[in-house]
């Protein structure tokens, strides 16, 4: 009786040339043991390399101790070629068209031979409120091009902390070449505030006939703009953005002229039919042109850095505060005499600060 043959055998794959598969496991070996120098570190980001800026934001990104120091070494001998971009903060509730505005006005300006980076601050999307790491895959055009940079923001339940390796990355993008620096705020609220303070101009992005007009004219965010957006202005909403543009018109001229001299301005436009956008771009230079003239724009990066050093000394002090061992004992202690009611809030912080 002859033996049965199986259906299943196995049938002879084709070889790999042995030189490629010898070179391919080379070079994985070197790769995989190869650290990076912070010489070669600020050579390849002073070239432009963009493999090179985005492995030294991931080590500004990171808690490890040892990539901390390295990353700190780098912005260090980066610090004397950065300084020399417009960068620009913009804001506005989910739903404005944050993404499709950024990658119309990022287009523009790379069409006119700039180089444009856009990073985010976003302490919300560790909670998934939504993250510009989605607007990485919205921002279709603009991620191919080859003048633009679109870094993802980290996670982090700290504001402070990630608007600070934020700011760290503008140093590293701006020693890269580029020129145009766009931060966008992903998170509402708090973020405003803080993408306020790293940036020269701030461009708030508002929505006709989403019964925000007057109501939405929060007087901190308000104060804080330099312009004011319409976006969506197009079809059956154009009339209500022109309205709304009055609206806005009206209340701004309410406010007293800002330290900078400048006049916010109201501006209308559609992103998507890109209307709009060039009239935004001239708006911008005219007003960088103004506050470099009247020394404003120099003033206010040197009161921005001082906030960054404080700011930094305090977060830095509460770091160590919370990671001291005897601390960590003595905290526990003073939260369950808090709950038997044995001491309060503020004799149990005064010992805690004592210790």
């Amino acid at each position: 009786m002859s033996k049965k043959k199986s259906a299943l055998q196995e049938n002879k794959g084709v070889s790999q040339p042995e030189t490629t598969s010898k070179l391919s496991a080379e070079k994985i070996k070197l790769n995989r043991g190869k650290q990076n120098s912070v010489q070669e570190f600020v050579t390849k980001i002073l070239e432009g390399n963009i493999t090179f800026l985005s492995k030294a934001i991931t080590l500004v990104e990171s808690t490890n101790a040892k990539h901390q120091q390295k990353a700190n070494e780098i912005l260090e001998q980066c610090l004397p070629y950065a300084n020399k971009s417009v960068r620009i903060g913009i804001t506005g509730v989910p739903g404005v068209g944050k993404s499709t505005f950024i990658e119309a006005f990022g287009k523009h300006l790379t069409s006119k031979g700039k180089k444009v980076a856009v990073l985010a601050v976003d302490p919300s999307s560790s909670v998934n409120k939504g993250s510009i790491l989605g607007d990485k895959t919205r921002m279709e055009q603009l991620v191919t091009d080859k003048n633009a940079f679109i870094r993802p923001s980290p996670s982090g339940t700290s504001l402070g902390g990630v608007a600070q390796k934020t700011r760290e990355s503008i140093i590293l993008c701006e020693a890269a070449g580029f020129d145009t620096i766009i931060i966008e705020t992903v998170g509402v609220g708090q973020s405003e505030t803080v993408v306020h303070s790293m940036v020269d101009f701030f461009l708030l992005l508002k929505l006709a006939g989403a019964g925000d007009e007057l109501q939405g004219i929060k007087r901190g965010i308000i104060e804080m703009a330099d312009a004011i957006v319409i976006n969506k202005a197009d079809g059956e909403n154009e009339k209500n953005a022109k309205i709304a543009k009055v609206e806005f018109n009206r209340a701004l001229h309410l406010y007293p002229l800002k330290e900078s001299k400048w006049q916010p301005k109201v501006l209308t436009a559609s992103a998507l039919h890109n209307f709009g956008i060039e009239q935004i771009d001239h708006m911008i230079i005219d007003y960088i042109t103004l506050t470099k003239e009247n020394n404003y724009f120099y003033k206010k990066r040197n009161e921005q850095n001082k906030y960054w050093l404080l700011s930094t000394i305090d977060q830095q002090l509460k770091a160590n505060f919370y990671q001291n061992e005897k601390i960590k004992i003595a905290l526990v202690k003073e939260i369950e005499n808090l709950e038997n009611a044995k001491t309060t809030p503020f004799n149990a912080a005064k010992k805690l600060l004592n210790l």
